[in-house]
């Protein structure tokens, strides 16, 4: 029986590449490294060079590992018990690190925790932080609402019971003032906390305003009282002008009455000073003035043998001399019991100054106590003086009327114009009206240009 090879009895090559040890080339290789390598070993090269048998350096060698691990597990059993106490430390130490390991990796989480802490409470401090400045911002304005919204007890029992001439109502009258201004303020606002204590500064208000106004009024009727210096009182109501400033801007009807009563007040009491003293200096005139039968030019001119001082200047310049010109005015009952007679220049600087000086003494207190400036002085101012200076140009005017004293005329317009001057430099501009009347009164008419050229001529 004949067998054919199929196509399985016929095995192809393995190939197995770096892996295949079977061939000659890969043993032959191996081989020849450790041998060189065995070569280069030091003891080989010292055997290799005594000519050691390496057969019997072999078995030399092999006994010599032998004793050596025999004495290697002696030591190993001798020192059993250190090893094994070493093993149980290394145990405990192994168990001691597992525990630290455990607790760093609770520290770290803790750590952890920590740290996300920490930024909640960075956060929360800048989040307090920024409410502390806003509280701070409004703190101030917040904290003065509050004060100007409370009204003290002090305040109320001082404005209640307190005279008003004690420091103390003055004092309370400025807070209470600043109270109905603020008041005022929140109102325009239409602030809800405005209601709480509107109806008790309203209350207080009128109480202060009734105060006040009686205080006011009870001084200015002072001033009629007979031989009264008004300039006392006046002096008075100086120290509280801010009680008048108080009427003004909460109470401007009170405020109206009050000056109302002081104008009509002040205006009688100069009106009837000025024309009882202008009465009564007149009677200490010279009785031997100028007529006009003294005048050149006039028919049925007499003798001027026994007038012949009529025309002389003498001494009668002097009124122009500063110190004589602003020196203490003329008592009437004064000069009468010592029958003293003045020529009329110095009556009339008398009267003038004397006008003068409570004019301007007048016009200040106007203008600081009723808070007035520019023409609203001025004519507060005139509605005062403005009945006393009509009767000085009218009595001027009469005067002039029938007057043949030329010296007497011009010596009275240098006091005009002196007096002017004065008032300047005091910046007192209330009687330059009155000054410029009393100087067109004073007009140069054809006779008394006559009566100037006799000065003139006298003069010199």
């Amino acid at each position: 029986m004949c067998w054919q090879k199929s196509d399985f009895d016929v095995v192809p090559p393995l190939n197995l590449g770096d892996l295949d040890i079977t061939t000659d080339e890969f043993i032959l290789d191996e081989v020849d490294l450790h041998i060189q390598a065995n070569l280069e070993d030091d003891l080989v090269k010292e055997a290799l060079k005594t000519g050691v048998d390496l057969r019997q350096y072999s078995k030399q060698v092999e006994t010599e590992l032998q004793r050596i691990e025999q004495a290697s597990i002696k030591d190993y059993i001798k020192e059993s018990q250190n090893i094994a106490s070493l093993h149980n430390q290394i145990t405990a130490c192994d168990s001691i690190l597992e525990r630290m390991e455990g607790m760093l990796s609770s520290f770290q989480s803790d750590l952890s925790s920590i740290s996300s802490e920490i930024q909640t409470l960075q956060q929360q401090s800048v989040s307090m932080n920024m409410r502390l400045k806003n509280r701070q911002a409004v703190r101030s304005q917040l904290s003065q609402l509050v004060d100007e919204l409370v009204v003290p007890s002090t305040m109320i029992s001082v404005i209640l019971d307190s005279p008003v001439t004690e420091q103390e109502f003055l004092e309370q009258l400025h807070e209470l003032n600043n109270k109905i201004n603020f008041a005022k303020e929140l109102s325009f606002r239409e602030t809800l906390a405005c209601s709480d204590i509107q109806d008790i500064v309203d209350r207080l208000k009128i109480k202060a305003v009734s105060k006040i106004r009686e205080f006011i009024l009870q001084k200015i009727y002072s001033f009629r009282k007979p031989m009264t210096n008004y300039q006392i009182p006046q002096n008075t109501l100086l120290k509280y002008r801010f009680f008048y400033q108080f009427l003004l801007a909460n109470e401007r009807t009170v405020a109206k009455e009050i000056r109302d009563e002081y104008v009509d007040t002040m205006s009688k009491i100069y009106f009837s000073y000025f024309k009882s003293y202008s009465s009564r200096l007149l009677k200490v005139q010279y009785e031997d003035v100028a007529d006009k039968d003294d005048l050149m030019g006039e028919e049925d001119t007499p003798s001027l043998k026994s007038r012949n001082t009529i025309f002389t200047l003498g001494q009668r310049g002097e009124v122009l001399n500063p110190t004589e010109l602003e020196g203490p005015i003329l008592i009437p009952h004064a000069a009468q019991r010592g029958e003293s007679r003045y020529p009329y220049e110095t009556l009339f600087r008398s009267q003038h100054y004397a006008l003068l000086d409570n004019g301007c003494r007048e016009f200040l207190f106007l203008s600081d106590f009723f808070m007035v400036a520019g023409n609203s002085a001025l004519d507060l101012f005139n509605s005062i003086m403005g009945k006393t200076l009509s009767m000085f140009l009218k009595n001027l005017s009469t005067y002039l009327s029938d007057c043949y004293d030329s010296i007497a005329v011009f010596l009275c317009i240098h006091i005009i114009l002196r007096f002017r001057a004065i008032t300047a430099k005091r910046n007192i501009p209330a009687l330059d009206k009155s000054v410029s009347l009393s100087l067109q009164t004073y007009r140069i008419t054809n006779t008394d240009l006559e009566r100037g050229q006799l000065l003139f001529f006298l003069v010199m």
